[in-house]
């Protein structure tokens, strides 16, 4: 991930009525080859800022720059270098894929030799060579949103925004989908912003986050310091015991251990002022009792939404 920043929001506000603010005074930035993932719950004001950063809506106040541009006085100067798939994808679907993307390559300007060699790689990253001839009606789910990427790697943008690119997809796709963007990070060196309300599923490729909710970004930052800013120095260990012996009420007797939380089939997962596992190990195994796992686990992002949308509640209450 490189120092330059490619794209910077400055107190973003937009105001669709009297009293009523889909986007209400958020400002970040994106540094050149991140991944950043703009997550919350649908309806929280995600696709709007979206629409504001395209040029494609007008704000209300603040100010954006992408690339050095302003995409509402100079949006073919955005265009050019940023791309976008919105939630909802349109192909012709009577049109192969290659048709498909021939015809969105000649908005480009490009020469029949340039856009036939384009498509074809990009075709081929998306592993969609042996269907490029096929009519995309004939086209899964999962190969639309395949086919959208290689419609931006067509463009050959800098920086791609991606409205809901995992919606619809099973969890097999979405891992396979998410992967495809870190590979195209590092061999195409693009900056990527994905909008979404999976956290948890996007959280694996993301550098850095920002939580939405009700049109306001309440954290942002990467995973590990949105747990420390929520959670503090607080540790998760996971324990797993062979057997059905509750060991609920022994555990929470313990010194540093905050909660218990009983699991299925011999499962707990402790919430601790710090790492106690050698403590641990030594009550269960002490006590009779077979210990099969003991770990350290992280906090979801979905955990760190929760306690951020409950403090951010809290603060306006």
């Amino acid at each position: 991930m490189g120092n330059d920043t490619v794209l910077h929001v400055s107190h973003l506000t937009k105001q669709y009525r009297k009293g009523v603010k889909a986007v209400d005074d958020i400002s970040f930035s994106l540094q050149e080859g991140e991944i950043f993932g703009l997550l919350g719950p649908n309806g929280s004001g995600k696709t709007t800022t979206i629409l504001m950063l395209l040029g494609l809506l007008e704000s209300t106040e603040g100010e954006v720059s992408i690339l050095g541009y302003n995409p509402l006085r100079t949006p073919l100067a955005v265009k050019r270098q940023v791309g976008y798939m919105p939630d909802t994808i349109g192909f012709y679907e009577y049109m192969t894929a290659f048709e498909n993307l021939d015809y969105t390559a000649r908005f480009l300007g490009l020469d029949r030799e340039e856009r036939e060699k384009r498509i074809v790689d990009a075709l081929a990253k998306m592993r969609l060579t042996d269907r490029m001839n096929d009519k995309v009606r004939t086209y899964s789910h999962g190969m639309k949103r395949r086919l959208g990427l290689a419609e931006l790697l067509v463009k050959q943008p800098r920086i791609a925004i991606l409205d809901e690119p995992t919606q619809g997809l099973d969890p097999q796709s979405i891992a396979e989908f998410l992967s495809m963007i870190a590979s195209l990070r590092k061999t195409e060196g693009m900056t990527f912003l994905l909008s979404s309300h999976q956290l948890d599923e996007v959280q694996s490729v993301c550098d850095r986050v920002g939580l939405f909710s009700r049109g306001k970004l309440i954290s942002f930052g990467s995973v590990d310091e949105l747990a420390r800013e929520h959670f503090g120095k607080d540790v998760l260990i996971a324990l797993q015991i062979e057997g059905d012996q509750d060991l609920s009420e022994v555990l929470k007797r313990q010194d540093k251990v905050l909660a218990v939380e009983k699991r299925e089939e011999g499962g707990y997962l402790l919430t601790c002022r710090e790492d106690i596992r050698s403590t641990l190990a030594q009550l269960v195994i002490g006590g009779g009792n077979n210990l099969s796992s003991l770990e350290l686990k992280k906090h979801s992002l979905n955990d760190i939404y929760q306690l951020a949308f409950k403090e951010a509640s809290d603060d306006q209450a």
